[in-house]
């Protein structure tokens, strides 16, 4: 978080995600040789920032499974299914800090509890921000930040996977998930 604290900021205050200006996105090899990316197009949640000490703070996300989009509709099907996400049993997966830590004076580690799958495991994010108060052309004050954390998916039960004439894997197990986030005071 940035070391000038301005009026706006200096008490604990709601931000909630616009999920116009928010993204959700992952990739994960793919054949052993690329990567594939996708995102959620449905991102809803709240910050509640404590200007005073960032580490006071907490941030929920919840993301709808079904508006999954990797640019194929054949695949975002597939990934809709039960063999994945299982959408129709598991319509979002969410996120609730758990601990917020300093790492430096831009940059800060939100720990918690991401659910998807029905399975819920404690990740930790690595975040950029977030950035000073800023208003926007309507009087809005606006917040943002990127986050970052790499998981294991067949920790989450999404283990289908096909294996390759070659030799390998389909599907890789690490994934990267990237969130860029944009938040409007309530």
């Amino acid at each position: 978080m940035s070391t000038a604290i301005t009026p706006e900021v200096t008490a604990t205050t709601t931000w909630n995600i616009d999920p116009v200006h928010s993204t959700a996105q992952f990739k994960v090899k793919h054949m052993m040789i690329s990567n594939v990316k996708g995102e959620f197009t449905a991102v809803t949640g709240k910050l509640n920032l404590n200007g005073e000490d960032i580490t006071k703070s907490h941030v929920e996300a919840l993301i709808d499974a079904a508006t999954i989009n990797t640019r194929d509709a054949q695949r975002d099907a597939h990934l809709k299914s039960p063999d994945f996400l299982d959408v129709e049993k598991f319509p979002t997966l969410s996120f609730k800090a758990t601990r917020i830590a300093k790492k430096g004076d831009d940059e800060i580690t939100v720990a918690g509890d991401l659910t998807m799958h029905g399975v819920t495991r404690h990740v930790v994010f690595a975040v950029e921000g977030p950035s000073a108060p800023t208003k926007d052309p309507w009087g809005n004050l606006r917040v943002g930040l990127s986050a970052s954390t790499r998981i294991n998916r067949k920790d989450f039960g999404l283990t289908w996977n096909a294996a390759l004439e070659t030799g390998g894997i389909l599907v890789g197990d690490d994934v990267t998930l990237t969130l860029d986030i944009e938040f409007i005071k309530a």
